[in-house]
């Protein structure tokens, strides 16, 4: 009797499982889809009853933490920097990863030297580490985007020639044009469809998107609705110019790779000297780790290859 008991109670939570999962999990869906899209738009906090209807940016996993960051100077910029970089991360979430990283680097000096100078540069590098991967990441974004961005004016320009409003042209751009582009686009076209008007959404743009050719591109869409004009005109010249100057960076690149390289090897070469000589004469190289000469001049070695580093790559950096 017991049995046949648990198999009918068996049955009818499986029924009842399956009619949650026919009749929910759609709804469940579709809501979290809705909300994906909202939170690229700027996702809203709750309204209070004497809340503002200012969009609020929405804490991570340390929301203390973004709370304190947000109240001073860093915490804006640190944002900015991960918008631009394309990353999930929150201010809090960046600076807890700077800790972390900053004590694993001092302690893994700790276990090769005792020296107190040696764990505080690479505490400090290592706390450094995730900001200046969000650097890379950012300057690697913004050069995809500068490469993609002619064939997004393109994109626009024959949209506008075919008859289409010039905010249903950046909806095309946002849905043909892989990312960083497209979400770029995407999210503009969504603030000025839910209501945020057209000048301020690109201004946005520009501001997310610290790239000449962006500004250029929201100036001459203003002026052409205030002032009117042949808008696929413009965006077609404004393609036709940054193409062309990626021509003229190409054509540095190649000019200038004898002096790249020469800053790789003059960079790496003390290092892969250390290391061959610490198998062909090592009595000599640990009087460099174990005394305190020896590790000041490696201390002061590092840090004259990295500003020799940073000189070359000035010299042969040229503005286009």
């Amino acid at each position: 009797m017991i049995a046949v008991l648990l198999v009918f109670i068996g049955v009818v939570g499986l029924v009842l499982a399956l009619y949650f999962v026919a009749t929910q999990v759609p709804v469940l869906l579709e809501q979290r889809r809705l909300g994906r899209r909202l939170q690229e738009v700027g996702p809203l906090t709750e309204i209070a009853a004497d809340s503002s209807l200012v969009q609020q940016r929405r804490t991570g996993a340390l929301p203390a933490v973004d709370r304190l960051l947000a109240t001073t100077s860093a915490g804006p910029r640190l944002t900015t920097l991960l918008e631009q970089a394309g990353s999930h991360m929150t201010p809090g979430t960046l600076a807890l990863a700077c800790i972390v990283s900053g004590l694993a680097a001092a302690m893994l000096v700790r276990l090769v030297t005792p020296h107190a100078l040696a764990m505080v540069v690479a505490g400090l590098a290592g706390g450094a580490a995730p900001v200046l991967r969000l650097f890379r990441s950012r300057t690697t974004r913004m050069r995809r985007f500068e490469e993609q961005f002619p064939d997004a004016l393109d994109l626009l320009s024959r949209a506008i020639r075919a008859g289409h409003a010039f905010q249903a042209a950046m909806g095309m751009v946002a849905t043909e044009l892989p990312s960083p582009v497209g979400p770029e686009f995407k999210r503009t076209y969504e603030q000025q469809n839910f209501g945020l008007p057209l000048r301020e959404a690109m201004n946005e743009l520009a501001e997310r998107v610290p790239v000449l050719d962006v500004r250029f591109f929201v100036t001459a869409v203003a002026i052409q609705r205030e002032s009117g004009g042949n808008l696929s005109e413009i965006l077609d010249n404004l393609a036709h110019v940054v193409r062309e100057r990626f021509k003229i960076q190409r054509q540095v690149r190649v000019h200038t790779a004898h002096g790249r390289f020469t800053g790789y090897v003059l960079l790496g070469l003390p290092a892969f000297l250390a290391v061959a000589l610490s198998f062909i004469a090592p009595d000599q190289m640990k009087l460099l780790f174990y005394e305190r000469l020896g590790q000041m001049m490696v201390v002061g070695a590092m840090v004259l290859q990295i500003i020799g580093f940073f000189w070359i790559r000035q010299v042969i950096k040229i503005e286009v």
